[in-house]
Order: structure tokens, then sequence, then C-alpha cells
């Protein structure tokens, strides 16, 4: 998973990749850093372009796509919003989502 450091390279990615997964994490959650190698374990097995931020790193990112809490795995297709799951995160849903994804 790659990890994409501005706003500008954040849309570059979700706009040029047919399919991505974003995975939002932010400084002091333990609960990110819990689930990102369970993420990242999904993107291998599914072979997913996928990217991470940390959002306070990154402030327009959370008025732009409404990132309010965190961790949030969110799946895009061809620049359109796929699925999105928040704070909670669902394994077994999140894998079925992605892998309806890599189908489409």
């Amino acid at each position: 998973m790659k990890t994409i450091s501005t706003f500008e390279n954040l849309q570059y990615e979700i706009n040029n990749n047919d399919k991505l997964l974003l995975f939002v994490m932010s400084d002091g959650c333990t609960i990110c850093h819990a689930d990102q190698p369970r993420v990242q374990s999904l993107v291998e097995d599914i072979d997913l372009p996928a990217v991470q931020i940390t959002v306070n790193q990154m402030p327009e990112a959370a008025g732009q796509l409404s990132l309010f809490t965190s961790p949030v795995v969110i799946l895009f297709k061809q620049g359109k919003e796929f699925h999105r799951q928040a704070r909670i995160i669902d394994f077994e849903k999140l894998k079925r989502s992605m892998e309806q994804l890599k189908m489409l």
C-alpha cells in the first residue's frame, strides 16, 4: 500500500486508477495501526491498487471525502465511491466488496 502525503497526489490516484482502495488513518489511532496490516493483507490477496493517508496531515481530504473518524476504508471505481466503512471495519464485508469490485 503506497503512502500518499498530498491531496493532489491522492486526487491523482483516485482519478487515474480504475479501481482503488483508500485506507485512512490518523495520528495516535491504535485501531488504525491494528487494522492496517489486515487491510494490507486483503489488498495483496485480492490484488487491488491501494493507497493510505494520515488524515491529520491532509485536512483538505477530510473535508472533500467526509472523513470524520478513523480508520476509514473507501473503495473507488472510476473515481467514484463504491464502498465505505468507518471506525469498526467488518473485514468479511470488506473482502466481499473488494472481490465484487475486482470483478467489475
